[in-house]
């Protein structure tokens, strides 16, 4: 599998929609918790500001696949998306570090 980085910043609205929408987006995470490495919110302070994900998939289709199927992404929650290969080598998430194994 592949990691795929989505690190997604709020549109103007991205408050009210989460509020709304919280509840569908968490049953929809817990559909694709496998493909999920990592995922959570972005806070300046105790505003909510964006969103990161990290999703394991076969490529970058795929992944798009999974993070658009969120009702979040659906809803307009996020004004700007960027999405990256990302290659996890360091820290306690990979075991230290990867080139030591």
């Amino acid at each position: 599998m592949t990691l795929f980085a989505f690190l997604c910043r709020d549109g103007a609205n991205g408050a009210s929609l989460r509020e709304r929408l919280l509840a569908d987006h968490l049953a929809y995470v817990e559909t694709v918790l496998e493909k999920i490495a990592v995922a959570g919110p972005l806070k300046d302070g105790e505003k909510t500001v964006g969103s990161l994900l990290i999703i394991k998939a076969e490529d970058e289709a795929d992944a798009r696949q999974t993070f658009e199927n969120d009702p979040y992404f659906a809803a307009g929650v996020w004004d700007e998306i960027k999405v990256d290969h990302f290659l996890g080598v360091a820290g306690d998430w990979v075991g230290g570090a990867a080139w030591k194994s």
